[in-house]
């Protein structure tokens, strides 16, 4: 049985699309880019763009009664891959001990002109 996430602590879709979707035990976010839910648009930078893509996924996750320790696998999509590293180290703070399997790769361009953007599996 498929059960739609939603909450208003993160970006609404801004397309044909669901912010999750929680099958059985499993979590599959959409992917969420640099949205500062405070000002309403995308942070300034790829530093603070990855933070809230972050925070974005971590409000989804707590919707469907999970967190980043549940996270199983993500995919990181990036404007720049010279942003890789300033990424990496902003993805590494939303993680204690063991990190999620991951994919990060270089888009030619993301919705809203977004530097990064990130979905995830989540088992919980």
């Amino acid at each position: 049985m498929k059960q739609i996430i939603h909450t208003d602590k993160a970006p609404a879709a801004i397309g044909p699309y669901v912010q999750a979707q929680k099958v059985g035990e499993m979590i599959f976010t959409s992917g969420q880019l640099g949205i500062d839910m405070e000002k309403g648009g995308l942070a300034e930078g790829v530093v603070a763009q990855a933070h809230a893509a972050m925070k974005n996924l971590g409000q989804i996750l707590k919707e469907a009664g999970a967190d980043y320790c549940d996270i199983v696998k993500t995919t990181i999509f990036v404007k720049d891959l010279a942003d890789f590293k300033a990424v990496n180290e902003v993805y590494a703070s939303y993680f204690e001990g063991q990190y999620p399997a991951r994919s990060c790769v270089q888009v030619a361009a993301l919705p809203m002109g977004g530097l990064v953007e990130i979905e995830a599996i989540a088992q919980k």
